[in-house]
């Protein structure tokens, strides 16, 4: 609990950090959205690890490729049709695609058959968060923020690529010839996410 409790400390304390930055007349730079929306998905994460444990991990990791379409399949409807019938609009969608492709990395990583105590999981959370924010650096470096330019139903689509990918590495038994694995493609869906929900919050 240690670890998990120092993350997140660490997390809240760069967010603070970056705002302080921004009221002395700095505009808000992408390390301190990113860091905004990621603290916002490892909230819910966090809360649904309490009230439900890790239940998830009875999940075989087709089942969390399925359920990363459900959800991504779900936006393009709403971006399709303008409106939604339910209470919950796409911006839950996308923290969605950010726990779920997570929980699919946590999963990789043990095999599917460690099973993991609570605790134990939001570390490994913390990890891969990590991971992804280091390269969305590295290819914001490369791209100049090019993801500024685009439209949140591009991302839409952009993930749901992916997630086709995904799928069809599955059913290659996880191999690939000169592609990315299954991990590229599960880091490029979250980072993919939080660039969707920075531009969402912007247009609020």
């Amino acid at each position: 609990m240690v670890v998990c409790e120092k993350e997140k400390v660490l997390l809240v304390e760069s967010i603070v950090t970056q705002s302080k930055l921004s009221k002395e007349g700095n505009s808000p730079d992408t390390s301190k959205q990113y860091d905004e929306v990621m603290y916002r998905c490892r909230t819910v994460f966090e809360r649904k690890a309490k009230d439900y444990g890790s239940a998830w991990q009875v999940l075989r990791a087709t089942s969390l490729t399925d359920q990363l379409f459900i959800k991504a399949q779900r936006i393009r409807t709403i971006e399709e049709k303008g409106e939604s019938k339910v209470e919950e609009g796409i911006e839950s969608e996308f923290i969605g695609l950010v726990n779920y492709s997570t929980m699919a990395l946590i999963s990789l990583e043990s095999d599917g058959k460690a099973k993991l105590d609570v605790d134990d999981v939001i570390a490994r959370y913390d990890v891969h968060f990590r991971t992804a924010k280091q390269l969305m650096d590295a290819k914001n470096h490369d791209y100049g923020e090019a993801w500024r330019s685009m439209r949140v139903s591009s991302f839409t689509d952009m993930i749901l690529m992916k997630i086709m990918r995904i799928k069809h590495i599955e059913g290659n038994d996880g191999k690939t010839e000169v592609s990315e694995g299954l991990d590229a493609n599960y880091l490029d869906i979250v980072n993919y996410a939080v660039f969707a929900l920075i531009k969402l919050s912007e247009d609020e």
